[in-house]
């Protein structure tokens, strides 16, 4: 009887990498301090008084911009996207799933969709509940359910892709964001369109009217271009697992 006959078919596949690198990825610690910076940018919008504000919808979008958008929707992905994969072949966890005769690509989506089980409730949650608290209308809440969801999916694929590529992916991980994103994608339209920030800002300011810095794209681009590049670092992603010794 040939080995293909044996294979785990992708469904299967999927549904048992979700499984297990779930597990892997969710510690007390991680989700307490995730969960502590999420509440601290609601607790933010809360306690914010916007009424003296000459324009209180642009100084609300910059707040949601800066905080949500720059600190936690990235940070939260990084955290648990660079390590559904890269922390366990590190620590030999992928050897059970290879154990098994299992397809590759199955187990990217798997722990794609691992990541996005934790990320998305710690992000998505509390960037819309401060948007909901700042209570400015304007299509606010609206342009941040857009923009989180993007913004999620486009940070999860790249550094779930980051996690397999390099060792010490968290620091790798932050320096794309505090310092590419930070600063270098403010020195020009070229470096900009490198940058997750610059398509979610450009939702928020296509849906709510408020410009903001790299902002400078369409909501279509704003939200088919990381979607894009999401795909294209799974596939990636495909490749290097493919070609990773996980012995």
């Amino acid at each position: 009887m040939s080995a293909a006959r044996h294979t785990v078919g992708a469904a299967t596949t999927v549904g048992l990498s979700h499984r297990v690198l779930v597990r892997q990825i969710v510690t007390r610690g991680r989700i307490v301090a995730m969960v502590l910076l999420g509440a601290a940018i609601v607790l933010l919008g809360a306690a914010v008084d916007l009424t003296g504000e000459r324009d209180p919808l642009e100084s609300a979008v910059r707040l949601v911009a800066n905080s949500g958008f720059a600190i936690v929707v990235p940070i939260v992905a990084l955290v648990f996207a660079a390590g559904v994969l890269g922390d366990t072949r590190e620590d030999g966890t992928l050897v059970f799933l290879w154990l098994r005769p299992l397809q590759r690509w199955p187990v990217v989506v798997g722990g794609f969709a691992a990541a996005l089980t934790v990320v998305v409730p710690l992000t998505v949650v509390p960037v819309v509940a401060s948007a909901v608290v700042l209570d400015v209308g304007g299509g606010l809440v609206g342009a941040t359910v857009l923009a989180a969801v993007v913004g999620v999916v486009a940070y999860t694929a790249l550094f779930l892709l980051l996690g397999l590529l390099v060792k010490n992916a968290i620091v790798w991980g932050l320096a794309y964001i505090l310092v590419w994103e930070g600063i270098a994608a403010g020195l020009g339209t070229g470096p900009a369109r490198l940058a997750v920030r610059g398509y979610t800002r450009s939702i928020l300011t296509d849906r709510t009217g408020v410009d903001l810095e790299l902002a400078d794209l369409s909501q279509t681009a704003g939200m088919v271009i990381p979607l894009l590049v999401a795909a294209a670092a799974l596939a990636l992603a495909v490749v290097r697992l493919d070609r990773l010794d996980v012995a």
